[in-house]
């Protein structure tokens, strides 16, 4: 297993991020596995070392996985496309949010509308 970075400097963030979050969740992971064996009458040594050591097998497996030439070409060429979006202005998302905002609470009341005309027409027939 080398440990030499693929393609180092292409598609560092995507990377970096990719790994970081993986290593976020693997440390949650770890964590939960800590304070699971806290339970067991295991000693503290090894309701420390078990997790640790698990921790740093997946890190050295994520570092590994990002930097395999398939993966991290993926990686690259992800980087590579989200450069080429053209990401909306401040005052389009807030245009477009305020729409959406006034569409859902006027389809909620619609709906809500309908709802009770359906419950008071039923609770009239059943009387």
């Amino acid at each position: 297993m080398k440990l030499d970075i693929y393609k180092r400097g292409q598609g560092k963030n995507t990377r970096l991020c990719s790994t970081f979050g993986v290593g976020i969740i693997v440390a949650v992971g770890c964590f939960q596995l800590y304070k699971k064996m806290q339970a067991t009458d295991l000693d503290l040594w090894s309701q420390t070392m078990i997790p640790a050591g698990l921790f740093v097998v997946l890190a050295f497996l994520i570092f590994w996985l990002t930097n395999k030439p398939a993966i991290a070409d993926f990686l690259i060429a992800a980087e590579g496309e989200m450069k080429k979006v053209s990401w909306s202005s401040r005052k389009e998302i807030m245009v477009s949010t305020f729409i959406v905002i006034v569409v859902v609470v006027f389809m909620a009341s619609l709906l809500g509308l309908t709802d009770l005309s359906f419950s008071m027409f039923f609770a009239w027939l059943l009387s």
